[in-house]
């Protein structure tokens, strides 16, 4: 298919939100390029509480033994996402062109097919992936940890609201995703105290700091 051709087809109704996926994809690998997000920023976080109902628990263990099984939450959702979103571009646009279809519904019933075939694409291409990030984290934890040093917010944060910052030590840089202990609401620039970690919510407990 000529470049002109596929661009045409990329454009087509049955194929746009294939389109956008890849686009949003790209997008977002070309800002962690420009360094203005960490290629963690959209990670995945699920949580669950001890004083859940009981129905509530068994949908959390069910949705994370889901998610486990397609190695989310063992590599990044970005990195995940990236092998979804090829495969479902490329098959959303081979399907439709051979079909000659125009059609946006029916090129929502190919889709869903697809995205079933592309998300076991990507537990697939993921898979090597599980255990490098695994050792990645553990050197990451074991290099440097945050825990009592001073960090600088990059992203807002608050006890509900997942955010980002930074902590520079001893020439390194450190970015953390992190939530705040208390109800407290911190903004970019803030200043905090790193003081725990939650394994629950994978991300680091942060508290307001002031030196002066």
């Amino acid at each position: 298919m000529p470049m002109t051709e596929l661009a045409q087809a990329a454009v087509l109704p049955p194929n746009l939100l294939a389109t956008g996926l890849l686009i949003f994809v790209l997008l977002y690998w070309l800002t962690v390029i420009l360094g203005l997000l960490d290629f963690k920023t959209l990670d995945l976080h699920v949580e669950g509480g001890h004083d859940v109902p009981h129905d509530a628990a068994l949908s959390v263990s069910w949705l994370n033994h889901a998610l486990a099984f397609f190695n989310l939450g063992r590599v990044p959702l970005m990195v995940f996402l990236s092998f979804v979103a090829l495969p479902l571009w490329a098959g959303s646009i081979l399907l439709n062109y051979y079909a000659h279809n125009t059609s946006w519904l029916l090129g929502l019933a190919f889709l869903l097919p697809l995205l079933v075939g592309s998300l076991l694409v990507a537990k697939v291409l993921t898979t090597p992936f599980v255990r490098l990030f695994a050792t990645l984290e553990q050197d990451q934890a074991g290099a440097t940890n945050p825990i009592g040093k001073v960090c600088t917010v990059l992203l807002p944060a608050s006890q509900h609201h997942l955010g980002q910052a930074v902590v520079r030590t001893n020439g390194d840089t450190l970015m953390l995703n992190v939530k705040v202990a208390s109800d407290a609401e911190l903004l970019k620039g803030d200043t905090a105290l790193v003081i725990d970690y939650s394994a629950t919510g994978r991300c680091y407990l942060i508290e307001p700091y002031d030196s002066h």
